[in-house]
């Protein structure tokens, strides 16, 4: 049995992450060799990614950049807020982005096809989860393209690297309001620019609920299209950007903010970390 010095285990766990006991085993079946017990850690952590394949994801990063016109936002998962926060995973998802960004990815598909100095982003986030010990995953990726962007990384805690990011496309010249609408994002949750984005079934579909709620409270039929047509006003001001109250000041609509900013919302984009 090859003698097994402290020194290489801590290099090993340093360089891969893995735990005390496995790298001890692995450095004495490759006999001290240090690149051998890599390659044995590697391969039990890549035969331990089949048997996660069905575990839940709920953890993670969001992270995003720009490159020229277009900026990236991506959603990074793994199964624990343990891994979430350590640096090797919070490493993985910045290589992620940076080989994503450079490949001009557009979609899942593509970004896990970007080339990664050699392999695949797909097989540097297998061998990555292999030596995580954890299911890891590119959940999410979209691209917004404009002449200015703002991106805002949001906190939930600060153990924890960003749980939700924030894109905003604008034209205009005043960026801090522009980051300000992309914090109100963060908080408010829209699904679409404008009213107009709303498809028109889903329209109908909640008219149809609004009706039916007032005529099952009694109201009277004269004054039923008055009050559909109010809470329809409210249902926009949930999902519809535009239409919100801006979370700063709830006097005014973020249409309003952005009409006195001088400001021009062309796309946004919002992900936040499980949801």
């Amino acid at each position: 049995m090859a003698t097994v010095s402290l020194s290489d285990v801590k290099t090993l766990r340093d360089r891969l992450g893995t735990g005390m006991v496995d790298t001890k085993n692995a450095l004495v079946e490759a006999d001290g060799d240090l690149e051998k017990a890599t390659e044995l850690l590697r391969l039990k952590g890549a035969k331990g990614n089949a048997k996660r394949a069905d575990r839940s994801t709920s953890e993670g990063l969001v992270a995003a950049s720009t490159s020229g016109s277009t900026t990236v936002l991506i959603e990074l998962v793994c199964e624990t807020d343990f891994v979430a926060k350590g640096e090797r995973f919070v490493s993985l998802g910045q290589k992620v982005l940076e080989y994503v960004t450079a490949a001009g990815a557009t979609t899942v598909e593509e970004g896990l096809a970007a080339q990664a100095d050699g392999q695949t982003v797909a097989e540097l986030i297998g061998n990555e989860a292999a030596v995580l010990g954890e299911k890891v995953e590119l959940r999410r990726l979209v691209t917004v393209s404009g002449d200015n962007a703002e991106i805002y990384l949001h906190r939930t805690s600060k153990d924890l690297p960003p749980q939700v990011g924030v894109v905003v496309a604008y034209s205009g010249v005043d960026a801090e309001t522009a980051r300000s609408v992309a914090q109100h994002i963060a908080f408010a949750d829209p699904q679409v620019l404008s009213r107009d984005d709303v498809p028109a079934d889903v329209v109908e579909r909640e008219r149809a609920i609004v009706t039916e709620i007032a005529k099952g409270e009694g109201k009277p039929e004269a004054a039923l299209p008055k009050i559909i047509e109010g809470r329809l006003t409210g249902y926009f001001k949930q999902v519809a950007l535009l239409d919100q109250d801006y979370a700063k000041d709830n006097k005014q609509s973020v249409a309003k903010v952005l009409s006195d900013a001088g400001l021009t919302i062309t796309g946004f984009a919002r992900f936040k970390v499980g949801a």
